[in-house]
């Protein structure tokens, strides 16, 4: 294992090995004093248990032709015609892009993020002016640890990846932000006015994101990635 992310921690009172399920990555936690050579030496030791939680990671699934990715609660084929436009076209139950082969995965995953800025950006104003709430402005990335931030400014922040979840995860994270332009905790008046929004529990899309939101991080990803 080559690729240990060591970090020191300073409550920390032993040392502890993680992978993270939305990257593979090996984390080595130790205490604040504690020596990293011999820490990586223990986690050396414990090779075995790290492979086997990685063979426990999500299948990673490139963007390549023949496969499929879910769109809004839809599964899309992916298809590539070299003499095709390059520009994603959404046909049917197919998403067809032409252009070199090298650079298909790319051209996908780039109408992804647009798709998804646009209908996350669509959801949130809707909802946010029909309740008279102030969204200053929507945008999209890719982190690892969350679906969705409010910023005090009215900025709302979301992960792309919530295009490949199916429609109530998405339109739940919506609603769990528009309600933060209000309650910039998890208080009960926040929790109260999420389910408002929402018209619904929330609590299904939690649990949806707890069981599957790891997989969505491997979207896009080659095989090879997380192997260690």
């Amino acid at each position: 294992m080559s690729d240990i992310e060591v970090v020191r921690h300073p409550r920390a009172r032993r040392m502890r090995l993680s992978v993270d399920p939305a990257s593979g990555r090996v984390r080595l936690t130790i205490p604040r004093r504690a020596s990293e050579r011999a820490a990586l030496r223990w986690a050396q030791e414990h090779h075995e248990w790290v492979a086997a939680r990685r063979a426990e990671l999500p299948r990673a699934r490139p963007f390549d032709p023949g496969e499929r990715v879910p769109v809004h609660g839809e599964q899309f084929l992916l298809l590539w015609d070299e003499t095709a436009p390059r520009r994603v076209q959404r046909v049917g139950e197919t998403l067809a892009c032409g252009g070199p082969r090298e650079g298909f995965s790319g051209r996908v995953e780039r109408w992804l993020r647009a798709e998804a800025k646009r209908i996350l950006e669509a959801e949130t104003h809707v909802l946010a002016n029909a309740n008279g709430i102030h969204v200053e402005r929507v945008s999209i990335g890719d982190p690892r640890s969350r679906w969705g931030s409010c910023s005090s400014s009215g900025a709302i922040r979301y992960s792309w990846r919530l295009i490949l979840a199916p429609r109530f995860v998405l339109r739940s994270t919506v609603a769990h932000e528009v309600a933060h332009r209000r309650h910039m905790n998890h208080g009960p008046d926040f929790h109260a006015l999420e389910r408002e929004l929402l018209g619904d529990d929330p609590g299904e899309a939690r649990r949806w994101l707890r069981a599957n939101g790891a997989g969505l991080h491997w979207f896009g990803r080659s095989v090879s990635d997380g192997a260690g």
